[in-house]
């Protein structure tokens, strides 16, 4: 890529310059001239590979979140490309690798969210060739690549500390880390300094053509020193006007400015903590219903929330599904809450194998045992599969018909309907059926066997149905 960088003087400045060729005296009095840090202007790089034909529609993706500390032996873009069709089989469709960039060296915590430069791939991950691969070798597989999107600060070695502290918020001349946050490993940028906005624009936009991916995670996007600002608004529109990729944006917050904004996802925080009341804290599995609507307010079209039950941050931090939501058969049941109900889901890597060790930040003390639970992968193999297969478990309109024990809903696409049960509770429980679904005969979505509904639907503890017509 090319780079050139324009001085602008200001209107001083350059009186004083003409007046200096016009032929004054040396011994005039001139004013200083100003320094003015350069604004960087960059050129769209060619593009890598062909973009992509295939990335799914924003209500059919299954996104499967890849940090690679712990994904693989080898900690990098290898080891990644090595199990792609894993992530095939799980019945994924959108890979989401957490930070590529190489990671700040001073007063660095190990963090791969403190970015050091927005333009290289960190040398532990590999080298731009192997990413490449990584995203040929997907493309190649049907499934589109994510990057995450670290824009809220960066590294205290980026070179824009030194080249343009004035890109970044200060308490007077001090660099200031974000605000409210312990994050002092990273310092804050100032979302009211347009050149700044640009260049960050400009590179987040380059990874389009250099690496041929499909779209991006933008991590924090609630962050009061961006939401304070249009700056979403702009990067946002400023992706969607490169006319030859169909890309996929999620906000990594809750707020539905970033609907607004024109981003397809919201992140499911709330949901997350719906789960975690119902299954950890015993609370009525009623709490599911009204998230559907607060989490989709502002939501428009085909928007969508993103739905876990674990992350990269919940999963040091809380534990993994196994740990909190009863075992395995626990785990599942909340999974397929999450991934049925409303919205998109999202598998964290190793999630799917069961794990019970937890992923703790920064992620290099613990690998993925991807062999230690095959029936747990099957499960969930099982589900995304049956999720696929039917319109209605993908973009069915939901409604309602939990109780305290249960979460139960029908989902309706055209002529095609679902029904769900899921006993949230480490006991078996008797459903009783509504009467407007009661005698009805479905399909096992999981199992294909003809099962009909009569007045009440015994489900063992954490266990549930997936059923469709």
């Amino acid at each position: 890529m090319s780079v050139r960088h324009i001085i602008v003087k200001n209107s001083l400045a350059l009186l004083v310059a003409v007046g200096l060729l016009a032929g004054c005296k040396k011994d005039s009095p001139t004013p200083p001239d100003p320094i003015v840090p350069p604004v960087v202007v960059t050129t769209t790089p060619p593009q890598y590979g062909t973009p992509f034909a295939g990335v799914p529609n924003r209500e059919d993706a299954v996104i499967y979140q890849v940090n690679m500390r712990a994904f693989s032996a080898g900690g990098n873009f290898a080891g990644v490309t090595a199990r792609l069709d894993s992530i095939k089989n799980l019945g994924a469709n959108v890979v989401y690798l957490m930070p590529i960039y190489p990671v700040g060296q001073v007063r660095s915590v190990n963090s791969p969210y403190a970015v050091q430069d927005y333009r290289a791939v960190g040398a532990e991950f590999g080298t731009l060739t192997d990413l490449r691969t990584l995203v040929d070798a997907a493309h190649q597989r049907g499934l589109s690549v994510m990057l995450d999107w670290v824009a809220n600060h960066t590294s205290w070695d980026h070179a824009w500390i030194t080249a343009h502290p004035d890109w970044y918020l200060r308490n007077g001349s001090t660099i200031q880390s974000p605000p409210g946050t312990n994050f002092t490993d990273v310092a804050q940028l100032n979302f009211n300094s347009q050149p700044m906005r640009l260049e960050l624009i400009s590179a987040m936009k380059s990874w389009v053509f250099t690496a041929n991916v499909d779209g991006f995670r933008c991590d924090y996007t609630d962050a009061p020193t961006i939401t304070a600002t249009d700056f979403w608004k702009q990067a946002v529109d400023t992706l969607r006007s490169v006319k030859t990729h169909k890309l996929l944006l999620l906000a990594e917050g809750s707020s539905s400015s970033n609907f607004a904004s024109g981003f397809d996802y919201n992140f499911g925080f709330n949901f997350y903590g719906g789960i975690y009341n119902v299954y950890r804290n015993g609370s009525p599995a009623t709490n599911f219903d009204a998230l559907n609507t607060s989490e989709y307010a502002g939501a428009t079209g085909t928007q969508q929330v993103v739905r876990y039950t674990t992350n990269h941050d919940v999963n040091g931090s809380d534990g993994t599904p196994v740990g909190l939501f009863g075992g395995n058969a626990g785990a599942m049941s909340a999974f397929v809450v999450a991934a049925l109900y409303k919205g998109v889901p999202m598998v964290y890597n190793g999630q799917e194998a069961g794990m019970t060790t937890p992923i703790t930040f920064p992620f290099t003390s613990v690998k993925v045992n991807w062999t230690a639970h095959p029936e747990v992968t099957y499960a969930y193999r099982q589900l995304l599969k049956a999720r696929a297969a039917s319109a209605a478990l993908r973009r069915g309109t939901p409604t309602a018909y939990s109780t305290a024990n249960v979460c139960a809903f029908t989902k309706t696409a055209g002529s095609e309907q679902a029904l769900v049960l899921a006993n949230v509770r480490n006991t078996a429980t008797t459903y009783p059926v509504p009467a407007i679904l009661a005698g009805t005969t479905w399909t096992n979505a999981l199992t294909g066997a003809s099962t009909t509904v009569g007045t009440t639907v015994a489900l063992p503890a954490y266990g549930y149905l997936v059923l469709k017509k």
